[in-house]
Parts: structure tokens; sequence; C-alpha cells
């Protein structure tokens, strides 16, 4: 039955709610099915073992909707289940132009940033036709899907509030192509692992002080990435070989990498990464994790020895967001539909090129440029931006 034939004609909103058990869904249409009525629209949601099952109906045909009313409420009350039943016109109004969904993670999710982001998107025109939760653990993570709102304004406004109110936001426009196969790229070192690459290997060579001393000067504008690159790994000069495997070896994931990648892999995701770090790290990551591109900074290693150069294209700000287009065309993915991960002001280029870009427990500057912002230290709530609910990440790992 089209919009048009249901806009006016008499319908009934069947209402059941109570202690859930399996076979209400079902008893409850085959109770409807003996007026011969038409199904407008079902909804049912279950909280904490208790179910609200709601199905808009035609009118019964051949029989009083007093007749149906008395029968539901008798099947209703032999489950000691309570029913309402409202007459109206019609189905349900129109939704406005503009369709997001609006992801929210809170740890925890308080009533308060509840109704400030509830009010937010009111204030912007738009209305939420549902919500919807993606997890409980390790964050709780709810969905809103709103109407009436274009997605860029929603946006900007929702950013502002989570940021006031303590909560992360993501907006993403509504469509088939939320969950076609996309591209995942992410940073390496501080986003994909816990470590700073270049700090591991100046532990070895006994250079920590000077190798954070060039960092900071790069912090203060000083010196731009590939000068403050070419310093540091000068000072790695004579470090024997031998030191990547060591350096490999102390390399820690951040909680839940290995979750995001393996959920995204076998939901049919590529993934990828890019590095200002070196290719001795995350080629070995590629291969211990399963990734489907990996591109870094090279260090030339001489008769068994580093010598203090990196060889090959530099791998920088600009050259990540390159790399990043590199993959989508190999991937045959279209930009719009590649997913950016990154902490730093150097993975900001990316992180605008993508169709999403998420700063993952970045620096201020990178929080305020990007699409949305993780600020929980577990890698794979990214997920839950992507619209992948707990179950199917519980799914996956049983796969």
């Amino acid at each position: 039955m089209s919009a048009s034939q249901t806009s006016d004609i008499p319908t009934l909103l069947v209402k059941i709610f109570g202690k859930d058990r399996p076979g209400i869904t079902a008893g409850l249409f085959d109770t409807l099915a003996a007026y011969s009525v038409d199904v407008v629209d079902i909804e049912q949601v279950v909280t904490r073992g208790r179910i609200v099952l709601c199905a808009l109906v035609t009118q019964p045909v051949g029989a009083s909707e007093g007749e149906l009313r008395a029968t539901v409420h008798s099947w209703a009350d032999s489950l000691k289940l309570q029913a309402e039943i409202l007459s109206g016109t019609g189905d349900n109004r129109p939704r406005g132009s503009g369709r997001s969904h609006v992801t929210v993670l809170g740890h925890p999710l308080t009533a308060e940033s509840t109704a400030a982001i509830a009010a937010r998107i009111t204030a912007t025109g738009g209305n939420i036709d549902r919500i919807f939760r993606l997890a409980k653990y390790p964050v709780t993570a709810v969905e809103f899907a709103v109407s009436g709102t274009e997605t860029e304004p929603l946006r900007t406004a929702l950013a502002t509030a989570a940021k006031h109110i303590g909560v992360d936001v993501a907006v993403v426009a509504s469509g088939l192509h939320r969950r076609a196969q996309r591209l995942v790229v992410m940073d390496v070192d501080s986003t994909l692992i816990q470590d700073e690459v270049i700090e591991l290997f100046a532990a070895h060579a006994g250079c920590e002080a000077e190798v954070a001393e060039v960092t900071e000067r790069a912090m203060r504008g000083e010196l731009d990435f590939e000068q403050s690159l070419h310093a540091r790994v000068a000072l790695l000069a004579g470090l024997d070989a031998s030191v990547v495997d060591k350096v490999r070896a102390e390399v820690q994931l951040t909680p839940g990498a290995r979750t995001l990648i393996r959920t995204l892999k076998r939901l049919g995701y590529q993934v990828g990464v890019v590095s200002g770090g070196f290719t001795q790290v995350t080629d070995d990551l590629r291969e211990r994790l399963g990734l489907d591109f990996a591109a870094a900074n090279t260090l030339e290693i001489v008769e068994g020895k580093l010598t203090g150069r990196v060889t090959g294209e530099i791998v920088d700000r600009a050259g990540k967001a390159r790399l990043l287009r590199r993959f989508a065309a190999e991937a045959d993915v279209p930009l719009s539909q590649t997913v950016a991960i990154g902490d730093g002001a150097n993975d900001l280029d990316m992180l605008n090129a993508a169709g999403l870009g998420v700063a993952f427990n970045a620096k201020p500057v990178v929080r305020e440029a990007a699409h949305t912002a993780v600020n929980v230290p577990f890698l794979d709530a990214v997920l839950y931006l992507l619209g992948i609910t707990r179950e199917e990440i519980e799914a996956a790992d049983l796969a």
C-alpha cells in the first residue's frame, strides 16, 4: 500500500507492553489476522526485559473495531501484558528533507548530556525519528535517526554542543552508502599504537632527550615535519640494525585496535595505515594485523647499521592525504566512502580529505578541525560511528 493510499484511511495503533518472552509478536499478529487488517507500520523495542510493540494497522474487515479491541485486550490479559489501542487516520507524518545519523558516545552517557544533544537537534530544525542503542560497553553508544535538517549544519551545531557537555558526537548523512564497502586509513603513532616509534629507537640509541628537544622545536614551529624528521633520524646514526626487531617487540597496540581491524575486515572493509614513522615497523604491523595498505618513511640501513638517513618519498602531512587518495584509487573506493583516523596536526590534511575524519584522543586543534572526535581510550569505539553495533562486533569475532 503506497503512502498516498494510507494518508487518509482510518487506522488503529495497537500498543503492547510488558515482560518480554518468545512468541509475543507472532501472537499479536495471529490475533489481528482474524480481522483481515493490513499492516501499515511496526516498531518493537526491548529494554531490560520489557517489550514495547507497536503495530499500525487498517480498520478490521467484516467485524467492528470494538470486537478487535476486545479480542486484543483478552489476548494481552492472558499473557499478563498491557494493551492500548488508539484510533486515528493515516500513517506517520512525512519526514522532513535532510536525513542524518547522529552517533553519541558517552563514558558514561548522562541524562543531562542526552537532553542537551536532543535540544540542539531540535534547535537546528531537526526531528528525532528513532533512537537505537549501538553498545553499552566499553562505552555507551546510541544513534539518533534525524530528519528535517541538512547534515552539515547539524554536524556543526552538535560539534559545538559535544565540546561543552563532554560526549563524542558523529553526524553522517543517511543513505545506502553508509554501510557500503569502505576504506579505513589510520595514523600509526599514538593512534593504532600507543607509542612514538622514533622514541623507541631513540631509547636504544641513548638520545631520548635530544629527540624530545627536536620534537619540541617542531611543535613550536621552528622546524617543519621533514626538517624535524631528518634531525631526529640523524641522531640514530650507527645504531645496529638488530634494534629493529627489539622495537617491533616493544610496540604496544592501542586497546581495541585488533577488534577494530578484525571487525572491519570481516565486514568487507579495506584497512590501511600511513605513518610519519618507519616501514621497518609498519610493514610488520601490516603482516601481523592483515592490513591491506601500509606506507611510511624508510630508515636507511647499510652494512647492518642505521645511517641516520631516510630513503624514498617522505610521508608528511601532505603525503598522508596523498596516500589516502592513492589507497582509495587502488581499492576502487570513492574518496567520499573513506574514513581517516589520526591524532596529530600532520594528520589534518588526511582527515579533511576523507569522507569521515575522526580525531582520536587528539590535540585540541585536531579535534576542532576533524568531522568528529573520539576521546575514549578504545580504538574500536570508532566502529560505532559507522553504525556497527556491539552485537555485530561480537558476531564478527565468532565468524
